[in-house]
């Protein structure tokens, strides 16, 4: 509970309980102050009272600010102006009296904190959550409840696992805009390869949710496409062991690896990583090609598949949109149109 002060030219007002009252406070012409437990309003008053003397009574006329909204209205307390002659006002004292407590003022976290002795770190995420809640979910409730029953999102998003990389945060995707799977290195598997949680999810938003685009995004500094390239150019499947699974996972990009390997030869290691980002993004999306379901579509112009690249160094972003060719010679090639950088 907070307590407010109302200074007036004659007459010092305290309010026990001011949130009834809230739409009430710029029409009393009365200056308001908000103080927590100890605070010494010295900035406002020269002197002041101790609120356990014969100078602070039960206010009987909260009409006179409040008008015919008194009965509605909590407990005042009235400061008469010769209490201030006293010599301090100590708030402990007033709180003592009438048993109030006061909470400490809660401070907003831009992030999750690490957790210390008796902290909970679900309380910053509850925060967050109410305030979605609040400012996002209810002001859209009709939005929200349509959500509740279908979803037709116009895009599929295929991003890294890296939590600097959050594609509704980069792009500014809501819910129900983007069906979004996010793996090590943002890597599709080829359709002939075995099972995975992206497969599956490919095979849901082309063939239930009817996609209309998807966007593979890689990034920049990613641990993947560095596992990935400090792996010995002849290692193979057979070669790794069965329980590294980052590194059978990652094998999948090692045609990327390979042409950036080729590319940038005579660039430093760092900059052979960079290239193999942006060439695994379209290993990736060679790979999407793979799927007869997708390459179907694609070919009718019902499906469009685009690359992406996340910047967060420089937070720029480069998209890149796949100009389909049919196979040549047996062989995919890929063209791009459509190239631009934000930045």
């Amino acid at each position: 509970m907070e307590i407010s002060v109302f200074v007036g030219e004659d007459e010092i007002y305290m309010l026990l309980d001011p949130t009834a009252i809230s739409p009430l406070y710029t029409s009393t012409g009365f200056t308001q102050l908000h103080f927590s437990t100890m605070a010494i309003v010295s900035s406002i008053m020269s002197t002041s009272v101790d609120l356990s003397s014969s100078g602070v009574c039960v206010f009987p006329n909260t009409s006179k600010i409040f008008g015919n909204n008194a009965n509605q209205l909590p407990t005042y307390l009235r400061l008469s102006t010769s209490s201030r002659r006293h010599a301090k006002l100590r708030l402990a004292a007033s709180i003592s009296k009438v048993s109030l407590k006061l909470p400490r003022e809660e401070k907003h976290q831009d992030h999750v904190a690490s957790p210390e002795k008796g902290h909970d770190v679900f309380e910053e995420i509850k925060h967050r959550f109410m305030t979605f809640k609040k400012d996002k979910y209810m002001d859209n409730l009709e939005r929200f409840q349509s959500l509740a029953k279908s979803q037709s999102p116009k895009f599929m998003v295929i991003a890294c696992a890296d939590s600097r990389v959050c594609p509704s945060e980069i792009l500014g995707f809501q819910p129900g805009e983007a069906f979004t799977v996010r793996n090590i290195a943002n890597i599709v598997p080829t359709y002939e390869s075995g099972p995975s949680e992206t497969k599956a999810a490919l095979e849901f938003a082309v063939n239930s949710l009817q996609v209309e685009n998807i966007l593979v995004v890689g990034h920049s500094r990613c641990g993947g496409i560095r596992a990935l390239m400090t792996m010995d150019d002849d290692e193979t499947e057979e070669d790794i062991d069965s329980r590294s699974f980052i590194k059978n996972w990652v094998l999948i990009g090692k045609p990327a690896k390979s042409i950036s390997k080729s590319a940038a030869s005579e660039l430093s290691f760092d900059q052979q990583c960079q290239h193999c980002e942006k060439e695994s993004v379209n290993c990736s999306l060679r790979n999407l090609l793979s799927y007869p379901w997708i390459e179907e579509r694609v070919k009718k112009g019902i499906l469009t598949i685009h690359g992406g690249y996340y910047d967060f160094t420089e937070c720029t972003f480069e998209k890149w949109t796949v100009d389909y060719k049919e196979r040549s010679c047996g062989e995919r090639k890929l063209a791009v149109k459509d190239r631009s950088i934000w930045n």
